[in-house]
């Protein structure tokens, strides 16, 4: 199988646009998903904003042309369930439960989420058969008749409007009192004022019934504690997700949810992992946001690899002692330190080399070395720092550390 270059596991939109932009950048690239490429997105019928499209698209049309997109590259798309990972070494492994391993130089973990379950007394029992967690997927099995939707923020609100293009009348169940949503104030006002939607505030479901098939819910007041069983064909759960992140526990760092932590370019905390999507800690979950974390996973993982090559090739594999200075073009000191570096490197002879990182433009090396103040000089002898200089240095001071090292 050799060794990908870039290994995305999960082939929603985060996975899929990193998938194109990794292919695109030469890099072999594959993608392993356990299920159908598109993730929930591609459960989605109606996709009123995704940029590009003002009368709208489905879930399913626009992540089957990301896919068709990032397979025009040469990203490959296997159907692998991963189940575990070694992330920590230089070759990243993946398994899967078929028993196959993937051997990676960098990895992005676009894994996504799935809803949650509130564990009610019935909700197990009845998914399926009138339990549903994905108003877009089964809305037109309940045409002019009656459901329920538990939740009250975005996506609950927005998914209750959208049920009422085919059920004669949506329940919210809101545990809050009377008037308080947790979604914006436009999905609010569109939700009071549609004549389908009826409240019940200051509550939460209790139990769903039903004899292989939903008949009816127990709701309870939680101000009151009193217990009322209404009538109902379906109910929708919008209560939030669950990161599929279990495979991950222990491999990279997770907040106490269990969503991945990453910085801006999508880097988790292990050199050359990086994650996108629903998976990771960020402030909306939405296709574009993932697409957009795609990207810039990819480009990250891209230069992350360049850097390591550069490294190899200048640093790790030359037989001797390796100067690299750490400096910047707008920087006068530091082009006075490269220059003297320089003339210090041809008197020192062929057991020395000279080594020059743009600081400004490598921050991996930057933040794998802890570079702090330029210029810098780091001493590498086989591929590992044995000595370092920060600031003002003479030639002099430079020979003398040389010289201690060979």
């Amino acid at each position: 199988m050799g060794v990908y270059d870039l290994v995305i596991i999960g082939g929603g939109p985060a996975g899929l646009a990193a998938g194109v932009y990794g292919a695109r950048a030469r890099l072999k690239t594959v993608i392993l998903e356990k299920g159908s490429t598109g993730g929930q997105a591609a459960t989605t019928e109606e996709l009123e904003n995704y940029p590009g499209f003002p009368g709208g698209t489905t879930g399913r049309g626009l992540t089957k042309a990301m896919e068709d997109h990032a397979r025009s590259f040469g990203t490959e798309i296997k159907k692998e369930n991963v189940i575990d990972s070694d992330l920590g070494g230089e070759t990243k492994v993946i398994k899967t439960k078929s028993g196959n391993e993937y051997r990676a130089r960098a990895v992005v973990l676009a894994s996504g989420a799935h809803p949650r379950s509130l564990k009610i007394k019935g909700e197990k029992e009845l998914t399926g058969k009138g339990v549903s967690y994905c108003a877009t997927c089964d809305a037109d099995f309940f045409e002019e008749l009656e459901v329920v939707v538990v939740g009250n923020g975005d996506a609950a609100v927005e998914e209750a409007i959208y049920l009422t293009k085919f059920a004669d009348q949506v329940t919210i169940i809101v545990i809050h009192d009377q008037g308080i949503l947790d979604c914006n104030k436009q999905s609010a006002e569109r939700a009071f004022a549609n004549p389908k939607i009826h409240w019940v505030w200051s509550s939460v479901l209790e139990e769903i019934k039903g004899d292989g098939i939903v008949e009816s819910v127990v709701i309870k007041n939680i101000k009151t504690g009193q217990l009322t069983e209404m009538e109902t064909n379906g109910v929708f759960f919008f209560v939030g997700t669950v990161p599929n992140t279990d495979f991950l526990q222990g491999k990279v760092d997770l907040d106490e949810k269990g969503y991945i932590m990453t910085n801006e370019r999508m880097e988790t905390s292990v050199s050359g992992v990086y994650a996108a999507g629903d998976a990771r800690v960020k402030y909306l979950r939405q296709v574009v946001t993932a697409a957009a974390d795609g990207a810039v996973a990819a480009v990250a993982a891209e230069r992350y690899l360049a850097e390591e090559e550069f490294f190899k090739k200048q640093v790790s594999d030359f037989d001797g002692a390796v100067m690299a200075v750490f400096w910047a073009p707008q920087d006068e000191e530091s082009i006075a330190a490269v220059a003297l570096l320089e003339k210090t490197a041809q008197e020192l002879g062929d057991r020395v080399k000279l080594v020059k990182i743009d600081a400004s433009r490598s921050e991996v090396a930057v933040q794998r070395y802890q570079v702090t103040t330029i210029p810098a000089v780091l001493f590498f002898v086989k591929g590992e720092v044995a000595a370092r200089i920060s600031g003002q240095f003479t030639a002099i001071e430079i020979k003398e550390q040389i010289a201690d090292l060979l």
